[in-house]
């Protein structure tokens, strides 16, 4: 089984970077840290401290100077469910989910999990059944449906749904072997450009410029990794899409928050205007769906050439399920996690009790995860020139924690409840008002990490650089 700094070392070549910088990283730390039979504890550390890593690297080509990054594993594994432990004027967080999100039998012994945060999500769902929006009716209802039936008749209403699949049935859908084909990240080189220089600035990423068009946990932790790094990060949403508050506080330490309309004429003319001033675009909408309002990777370096275009998907680029949508829960479910989980938890048959993992990981380390991908990608810019496309999926993250191999007393580990953490809160103001909130993980001796901006409200900034 391949320690964190051996994991650490394989991704860092993934990324493209010098291995000698490796000698500088300190992992502290000893798994398992939550319960799980996976190994989540070594995924946070991992993909925190290649972020972290990679900022160290941009402050040595502005600087020339090394320095050192220290991650620590209990550290990593609280931050990478922050959400969990955020207080905002000491009131702790109200329910992640929605009444009627979670996991419910379908016919023939299976299950299916439902996400439905959402209202029009949670509206198909009643649709595709044809019952009212109350648990009882809505798990009586799916008794009479097969499974995988009704998660494509889901799908196709507008829902998002997932099978329960053990490990074997998700490696015999195409989707599988489409996702394990792609790279963990992917950097491309989608159009010419001259290097462009470093700004000047005190930290890895001062006068750097990134639009994060993202919600829901993966794409936003890149943005505040970004904006943790010196990054100024403008969170482009919309007053017409829905939101989970509580994600928005956790995530947007350190960001801009701005509404753009982009379904109509104005509102793509000034998203335009934003791209020509930007240095990074990081989006989490499917594949395709920027293109089609003129925003695909090639059209934004056309506007910003030199541009890094980062984008996450649930399931990948490529496969069946390219077009899916999903979140962490739902990728966990579909593709073996919850099963297997379930399965070491000492229930009995194939089909008995899914359970989740300990956090939404492929969420966070995906964020962290694209937050590397675009400082390297930027680093490559500087030194070849060019405008680079970053790709990152929810799946392929979940291939990655599967290929490290599992735990097998992982789940007697204790839980870290909040009143064991407090050395990793910090206080914070914010326009929701006084945060208690987990400070970033990845130690740099030299620029250490800080949200110099406070959380605020959605479109609180107009959507302009200044």
């Amino acid at each position: 089984m391949p320690s964190p700094r051996e994991l650490l070392a394989d991704l860092w070549a993934v990324l493209g970077g010098d291995a000698a910088a490796l000698e500088q990283v300190t992992l502290t730390g000893d798994e398992p840290q939550l319960p799980s039979s996976f190994r989540v504890d070594a995924a946070a550390q991992v993909s925190i401290a290649a972020s972290g890593l990679a900022a160290a690297e941009l402050w040595r080509l502005r600087s020339g100077q090394r320095q050192r990054v220290t991650v620590d594993q209990r550290h990593a594994a609280v931050e990478c469910r922050s959400e969990r432990y955020l207080r905002c004027n000491d009131q702790p967080p109200p329910p992640m989910w929605h009444p009627l999100a979670g996991v419910y039998r379908v016919g023939q012994n299976g299950f299916v999990r439902l996400h439905t945060n959402f209202p029009h999500h949670r509206d198909a769902i009643t649709r595709v059944l044809n019952c009212a929006p109350e648990r009882e009716a809505v798990q009586a209802a799916l008794l009479q449906w097969d499974g995988e039936a009704f998660e494509s008749a889901a799908y196709q209403a507008g829902g998002v749904v997932a099978l329960m699949r053990s490990r074997e049935e998700w490696q015999a859908l195409p989707q599988a072997a489409a996702v394990a084909a792609l790279p963990l990240i992917e950097i491309t080189r989608i159009g010419d450009a001259a290097p462009k220089p470093w700004p000047v600035g005190e930290r890895p990423l001062a006068g750097l410029r990134v639009l994060d068009l993202s919600r829901v946990i993966a794409g936003p932790v890149a943005g505040r990794t970004l904006a943790a790094h010196g990054a100024e990060v403008m969170l482009i949403s919309s007053a017409a899409l829905p939101a989970i508050p509580w994600l928005t506080i956790d995530t947007g330490r350190g960001k801009l928050s701005s509404f753009v309309e982009l379904g109509t004429a104005e509102g793509r003319q000034s998203f335009r205007e934003l791209i020509r001033g930007a240095d990074i675009v990081s989006q989490g909408y499917r594949p395709g769906a920027l293109a089609a309002l003129g925003f695909s990777p090639q059209q934004a370096a056309e506007l910003s050439p030199g541009l890094i275009y980062v984008s996450l998907s649930a399931y990948g680029r490529s496969g069946p399920w390219a077009q899916r949508r999903g979140f962490d829960s739902l990728v966990q479910c579909a593709t073996g996690f919850n099963h297997a989980e379930g399965q070491a938890a000492g229930s009995n048959g194939p089909k008995e009790l899914p359970k989740e993992l300990p956090m939404q990981i492929l969420d966070h380390a995906t964020g962290y995860l694209m937050a590397a991908g675009a400082m390297m990608a930027r680093a490559r810019q500087a030194r070849e020139g060019g405008s680079w496309h970053v790709e990152v999926s929810l799946a392929r993250t979940g291939q990655w924690l599967w290929d490290m191999g599992r735990l097998p007393q992982g789940l007697a580990a204790p839980d870290i409840t909040r009143d064991t953490i407090a050395p990793l809160l910090q206080r914070l103001p914010s326009g929701f008002g006084e945060l208690e909130a987990v400070r970033h993980a990845a130690d740099l001796s030299a620029t250490p990490a800080a949200w110099t901006r406070p959380a605020m409200p959605l479109g609180s900034h107009p959507p302009r650089w200044d």
